[in-house]
């Protein structure tokens, strides 16, 4: 049992645990689609993370001009684990307290050594036996994850109201609708494996706090796309400079300074959300960038063209930032971009099928229609759209926490893939007036 729970808590209880009304039970963010630490709800307006301290301090010290990019940064909580006697997991939050919470790390999560990921991750067998470490294609990632996820308490914390479907054939989804982000889900198993296998050393651990940026939106579209044409740190090891150096040469981060980590889009066709994951991405052409943009802006019946311009307005305006912030470097950050699935530009739609009659989302006919109206959506306000960088462990600048190497100059890498994602967007506009 955790040793944090005579910490006083105030304003906690809304998820109140079976400890009393001291913590916060933290849930998976259902709406992750990239990445590789799980991103867990803290509440309605906030998620939080496994801490890292050069992300936290470069939080604390960004340019006021980027924090129109970036989530808010909330501050950090202590996260222990608690078990019961059958072997359940459960994440809390607490407040923290300084001293309280081991240290995290400098190394990223990705850095340390890979450890087996058992079944025990998240429920006890009888069976004990280990499952192999966990690569992209294998039946441990994806038949038996979903088979252990079953378990009442698990799914009662990650299920949506909006089924999911994975689209990647190494997922092992591609035909079946589930009521979690397989991301999600995949990053969570992890983490809580990763904590459960240090329980012996290590009682507490540091979560940063930050702003839920998709809590505006009802049905929230989300692009993960990692950007620059470098992806590691200047602190990275030859072996892992090396690694990501490869898989900058095998994707679109050398040819366009981005690639797809990740997307998740609400299809009005079938109502549900389509996914795509970081493997995906890492074997896409140029033309095949281009398809999984035009994939992310189609709602299944149309593609909306009502958000090349909010979207354009945001990325040239993130540009111009970018461009005038001298010596700084995001090496592996991403940018999300967002939209909400449930807006549209008239609400309605016209069906491609003459034979079926055209309904709104929510199944009605519009009354427009019901006496021989016109088909044809009206204009209105432009859709709502976010843009916002994310993912700073591996950023730096000049003076930062005394890194040794200073750079010139704005990252023309990151820039660089924003002006291509410009040009992608403004061409598939001009293809599709």
């Amino acid at each position: 049992m955790c040793v944090c729970q005579t910490m006083e808590v105030g304003k906690y209880g809304k998820n109140a645990t079976r400890s009393g009304d001291r913590g916060v039970l933290l849930e998976p963010f259902i709406h992750q689609v990239g990445g590789h630490s799980s991103m867990m709800r803290y509440d309605d307006h906030t998620v939080c993370k496994p801490l890292i301290t050069r992300e936290q301090r470069f939080y604390e010290s960004l340019p006021p001009e980027m924090k129109e990019f970036t989530p808010e940064y909330k501050g950090v909580v202590s996260v222990c684990f608690e078990g019961d006697s059958d072997g359940y997991i459960n994440l809390v939050a607490y407040p923290y307290v300084e001293n309280e919470a081991l240290e995290q790390d400098d190394m990223p999560e990705r850095d340390q050594p890979r450890r087996k990921h058992s079944r025990r991750s998240l429920h006890r067998s009888s069976s004990g036996t280990e499952h192999k470490e966990e690569k992209p294609g294998l039946a441990s990632d994806s038949t038996e994850s979903i088979q252990e996820s079953k378990s009442p308490r698990v799914d009662l914390h990650i299920h949506s109201d909006v089924p999911f479907q994975m689209l990647d054939g190494n997922s092992g989804l591609s035909s079946e609708k589930i009521s979690y982000n397989p991301w999600s889900l995949r990053c969570h198993k992890q983490q809580l494996s990763r904590m459960r296998s240090e329980s012996k050393d290590r009682k507490l651990y540091k979560f940063l706090l930050l702003e839920n940026v998709v809590h505006h939106f009802k049905l929230p579209c989300v692009l993960d796309l990692k950007m620059g044409t470098r992806q590691h740190g200047d602190d990275a090891s030859e072996e892992k400079a090396a690694r990501q150096m490869k898989k900058c040469e095998q994707s679109t981060s050398a040819t366009l300074g981005v690639r797809v980590c990740g997307m998740q889009v609400y299809q009005l066709d079938t109502g549900h959300y389509l996914c795509r994951n970081k493997y995906y991405g890492r074997g896409l052409s140029i033309e095949g960038f281009r398809n999984a943009l035009y994939q992310y802006l189609h709602n299944g019946i149309e593609l909306r063209k009502d958000l090349f311009e909010p979207v354009l307005a945001k990325l040239r305006s993130l540009k111009a930032v970018l461009e005038r912030q001298a010596s700084y470097r995001f090496y592996s950050s991403s940018l999300l971009i967002i939209y909400d699935g449930k807006d549209s530009r008239a609400g309605t739609f016209v069906e491609r099928r003459p034979e079926m009659r055209l309904k709104r989302v929510d199944g009605s006919v519009p009354e427009s229609l019901q006496d021989g109206g016109s088909t044809e959506p009206s204009s209105s306000a432009q859709p709502k759209v976010d843009v916002r960088m994310i993912d700073f462990a591996h950023s730096t600048f000049k003076g930062f926490r005394d890194d040794p190497t200073v750079h010139d100059g704005p990252d023309m890498g990151y820039v660089f893939g924003l002006e291509s994602l410009i040009n992608i967007m403004e061409q598939m506009r001009e293809e599709n007036q």
